[in-house]
């Protein structure tokens, strides 16, 4: 498959999926406590550095995008799929919701207090990710929050593994591995939080989820 394709592919994929996706997601933070409690950290750190947008970047049918407006934050999503993107209107009409790419984002420089990635970049080739994070860290604000989800390599000797994922191929990362390329994007890793695979996940990874900050002006 041909690079350039991979978000052509990607997108129809989860074009053809949206429906039974957004019924199959929408209440999983329900059974999730972990997860509500680094969105809730993330909330919380995106808050205390003040009134600065959050974007929920891989957004899906929205439902996180909507977790976080009931936390308090000022959010909205962003998605390669239009399916998704016309879902998550209809389930959120009070939340704004835009199509775009993750490599190339409709955002104004260093206008984000946060930017949420939850496993939304697992389907980008390696050598494709760094220009993504080059994007994410070009969005934040000073000071600004990067949480980001992704299920774990398990093998040391490679920091990606490709999968067969249900809808379309992804990888698994290292998690040191990622967290040194976010480092070298200007995001510094500050908590992690790692997941073991329970008996009824439906997939046995490790999953990890990194908080990462961008240096606040005048930072050396």
């Amino acid at each position: 498959m041909v690079e350039h394709d991979v978000l052509s592919v990607t997108r129809e994929a989860y074009d053809a999926v949206a429906p039974l996706y957004a019924q199959r997601f929408r209440d999983e933070l329900r059974e999730r406590p972990l997860d509500r409690a680094i969105l809730s950290v993330f909330a919380e750190v995106v808050g205390a550095g003040g009134d600065g947008q959050i974007a929920d970047l891989g957004c899906g049918p929205g439902h996180i995008t909507a977790h976080l407006d009931e936390l308090g934050l000022v959010a909205f999503g962003v998605d390669a799929s239009s399916a998704m993107i016309e879902l998550a209107r209809q389930a959120y009409p009070g939340l704004r919701f835009d199509m775009g790419s993750m490599a190339a984002l409709d955002i104004a420089d260093g206008v984000l207090g946060g930017v949420l990635s939850r496993w939304s970049v697992i389907h980008t080739p390696p050598q494709e990710l760094p220009v993504i994070l080059a994007e994410f860290h070009r969005v934040l604000a000073p000071g600004g929050h990067l949480l980001l989800g992704f299920w774990a390599s398990d093998d040391p000797s490679h920091p990606t593994q490709v999968f067969d994922h249900t809808v379309t191929p992804a990888y698994r990362w290292s998690p040191d591995h990622l967290s040194a390329m976010l480092l070298k994007s200007g995001l510094a890793e500050v908590a992690r939080m790692v997941r073991e695979p329970q008996p009824a996940d439906r997939r046995q990874f490790q999953e990890i989820q990194l908080l990462a900050r961008k240096a606040s002006a005048g930072a050396l």
